[in-house]
């Protein structure tokens, strides 16, 4: 009889094979498909560019999709102006070139307040189920928004009641932004607002797409893998190494959403970072889904990122304490991390709220090698350097 590990990696397999033939079935381009568009009530419909096992992106009614509200939100996105003190933008912290995130262990806001929590990469941020490491109630990146923009601890892009409608007021000054919240919201009297920003912004980031990598080359007949990354492939799919329980999906995650969803799971995970004194503490404000419910079984649980573009995403884990792919592998061969000594001193392995997929494995120096291989062939260049996703200010000499 199939083991528990057997049966896991078999039901994972059973509904990675599903959503690909629905993924097939609904098609897309990048990988030899054809585009599906997404007219959502919309003016001007909007065309998804896919790979051919990449499903339809789920687009909220309320904020349909169009290219008038992409082209305004990719000028907000990367827009210093927007800021309360107009030193930063959302691209301050989400760079392109390193797949939309900033290359920092933690995040800086524009006052200099360091962010707890390192920041998450964009790419796909569209298939999404939840939008932050550890918040499971953020669940459209209209509302997400809300917290880097108007947050106060930290203080991350500083809009207030005190300047916020002198930032919209320097937007209104621009005779371009003028035009391009016409075009956005057609019909409206003064569509300069922060409502129609947020949405925009989201609209943009939800074309943030990734999925024309080596792997995915090597997916469509396209390109065949180096000898060490196939065998890193297998590993990581594989019942030794068990990567694939919590990175399984298209999009190397276990948080999926999607316009078919119908049952949308989201799990969090405690993989044995820290264990501070034995009793299972994470260091504060870092404990994970436990800052909201205050629950001890949900101490350390955080969201498991896509490991898409993982190669260019480094320092890793939610607080950017780990530095290099091969630690990362280290840290999850070890079961967990074993920190000797200083405020955080505790054993991770033995963390009584661990995953039970986080166990010691049995990995050769070589079987790393190979799987961190692999993992650098998830890096999609088209994405790290498509002028459709890039700084629109600095392609016209304005910065």
């Amino acid at each position: 009889m199939a083991n528990h590990h057997s049966l896991t990696r078999m039901a994972a397999q059973a509904a990675g094979l599903a959503s690909l033939l629905g993924a097939l079935a609904l098609g897309g381009c990048g990988g030899g498909g054809t585009s599906v568009s997404d007219n959502s009530g919309s003016s001007t419909s909007w065309s998804w560019v896919l790979p051919s096992f990449f499903p339809t992106p789920k687009v909220p009614e309320a904020n349909p999709i169009t290219e008038a509200k992409v082209d305004l939100g990719r000028f907000l996105f990367y827009d210093r102006r927007l800021s309360g003190n107009g030193t930063q933008a959302c691209a301050s912290c989400h760079v392109q070139s390193k797949a939309f995130t900033d290359g920092l262990t933690t995040s800086i806001g524009s006052t200099g307040q360091h962010h707890p929590r390192n920041a998450q990469g964009l790419a796909n941020v569209v298939y999404n189920a939840t939008l932050t490491w550890a918040n499971p109630s953020l669940v459209t990146l209209e509302k997400q928004m809300e917290t880097p923009l108007f947050g106060t601890d930290p203080i991350e892009m500083g809009v207030n009641d005190g300047n916020k409608d002198a930032i919209l007021a320097r937007l209104a000054a621009d005779a371009s932004y003028k035009d391009k919240f016409a075009k956005a919201y057609p019909g409206q009297g003064s569509p300069i607002t922060w409502g129609n920003a947020i949405h925009a912004i989201a609209s943009f980031q939800r074309t943030i797409l990734s999925g024309n990598s080596p792997y995915d080359q090597y997916l469509q007949g396209k390109a065949k893998l180096p000898p060490a990354a196939e065998r890193g492939m297998n590993l990581f799919f594989g019942e030794k190494a068990e990567c694939f329980h919590c990175h399984s999906s298209f999009n190397f995650n276990d948080q999926i959403v999607h316009a078919g969803s119908r049952i949308v799971e989201t799990p969090f995970h405690n993989t044995g970072l820290y264990n501070i004194g034995g009793t299972g503490a994470f260091p504060e404000p870092n404990r994970g889904v436990y800052e909201l419910t205050l629950l001890v079984k949900d101490m350390g649980k955080f969201r498991a990122p896509s490991l898409r573009n993982v190669e260019v995403t480094g320092p890793y884990m939610h607080d950017g304490s780990i530095t290099t792919l091969e630690d990362v592998l280290d840290f999850y061969a070890a079961g967990g991390r074993n920190i000797t000594s200083g405020p955080h001193a505790g054993d991770g392995r033995a963390n009584p709220n661990k995953n039970d997929f986080i166990n010691q494995i049995n990995l050769t120096a070589q079987e790393r090698a190979d799987i961190v291989a692999f993992l650098k062939t998830l890096t999609d260049q088209d994405l790290l350097t498509n002028p459709k996703l890039s700084d629109p200010f600095a392609a016209a000499g304005a910065k």
